[in-house]
């Protein structure tokens, strides 16, 4: 590919591409999108590919600390790179642009530890690489200027939910990826929002665990087993971050595999079945949603859902039935579901581009806005 021109007038409107791997593991998704000033994204070209499961495997292994993982983390993140880059020649050969067409990429990596308690948050990537291959700009590392400032550096879309679902009265959008997120929107208000708990993680590793399949297809296999009202609570009362006010945010660093084995070992009623157990986690999955909701913003009137849980139908009825409100996919606002975030990244490479603030304190927690991202030139 030949390399990027640079970036273009911002009054003639601009190609970005976003690229967003999430905590769910599943695969990368790309957007190139045409991005101009009081204008809704123009969608040139979506693409996914699947995540090799060599590549899938090594990465959630280094959510936990094991041997030679420095090198391991190296050889990961490169290899990431170039699942980015198939993405970002997909798109490319979908729209019939060249790359000199493109002003950046916005890839955000994949995060392994997100401790920002501590100060860091660290996500897999190789942008220089990325550039190498792709010979477009690429802007990186979104969350640590954020929390360099004293921010959670998540969730870092409610300023694109706020650009493109605002409404006249209260409104959430709900991204349900391994983690499930909410942003909260009320005209004339900076938009808020904040990680409300696992959204696919627990469902996908109990559902591997058990059938070999890599999540519960339209919560097929949820359906079978019924929702156990005391291992529900068990679930909620047993893990404190779950009532904390926010800013909030979390990841595979609580919420994994062991955090539900523990669970189910104090839970001190009759062992349950392991369908059983999946209706349970589903139900959980809404009702920490509903919770959150209730608790910050109880006048929302409708709910929109983003991510990949928004084509679990299943999940989409217990979120229906926790949250008594209208509940649909993005898709309804114009917005394919599945393609929201990686569309945030695209816009978010814009922001930073343009030196335009991307972070919002309200929603962090960090001590102002700031601009987020750091440039790989190609």
């Amino acid at each position: 590919m030949t390399r990027s021109g640079g970036p273009r007038s911002p009054t003639s409107g601009r190609l970005f591409i976003g690229l967003m791997s999430g905590t769910s593991l599943d695969g990368a998704d790309g957007v190139l999108a045409r991005l101009a000033p009081g204008a809704a994204p123009q969608v040139l070209a979506s693409a996914g590919l699947p995540m090799p499961p060599d590549l899938r495997a090594e990465l959630l292994a280094l959510n936990a600390s094991g041997a030679d993982e420095l090198h391991r983390a190296a050889v990961a993140a490169q290899g990431l790179a170039r699942l980015y880059a198939r993405t970002v020649q997909t798109l490319l050969e979908q729209a019939g642009q060249p790359a000199s067409a493109v002003s950046a990429i916005g890839a955000h990596g994949q995060t392994v530890r997100h401790r920002p308690d501590l100060g860091y948050t660290l996500q897999l990537n190789a942008p220089a690489l990325l550039a190498e291959l792709t010979g477009i700009d690429v802007v990186a590392d979104f969350r640590s200027r954020d929390v360099a400032a004293g921010g959670q550096g998540a969730p870092l879309v409610p300023p694109f939910h706020a650009a493109m679902f605002q409404a006249a009265h209260p409104r959430a959008v709900l991204n349900l990826g391994g983690i499930a997120n909410l942003t909260l929107l009320q005209a004339g208000q900076p938009p808020r929002g904040f990680d409300t708990g696992p959204a696919n993680v627990l469902l996908d590793t109990w559902c591997h665990r058990h059938t070999g399949q890599a999540y519960d297809a339209d919560g097929r296999w949820a359906a079978s087993g019924r929702v156990l009202p005391d291992l529900l609570e068990h679930l909620i009362a047993s893990e404190p971050w779950l009532a904390l006010p926010p800013p909030k945010s979390t990841g595979r660093d609580l919420f994994d595999a062991a955090w539900l084995d523990q669970r189910l070992q104090s839970y001190d009623g009759v062992r349950p079945a392991p369908e059983d157990v999946q209706a349970t986690l589903q139900r959980f999955t809404a009702r920490t949603v509903a919770d959150a909701l209730e608790a910050s913003a109880p006048a929302t009137r409708d709910v929109l859902v983003c991510g990949g849980g928004a084509r679990n139908t299943g999940l989409m009825r217990e979120l229906a039935y926790c949250l008594q409100r209208p509940v649909q996919p993005t898709d309804a606002a114009g917005v394919p579901a599945q393609w929201v975030e990686a569309m945030a990244f695209a816009w978010l490479a814009q922001a930073c581009l343009d030196r335009t603030p991307a972070g919002v304190p309200e929603v962090t927690g960090a001590r102002g806005p700031r601009v987020l991202g750091a440039l790989y030139p190609a």
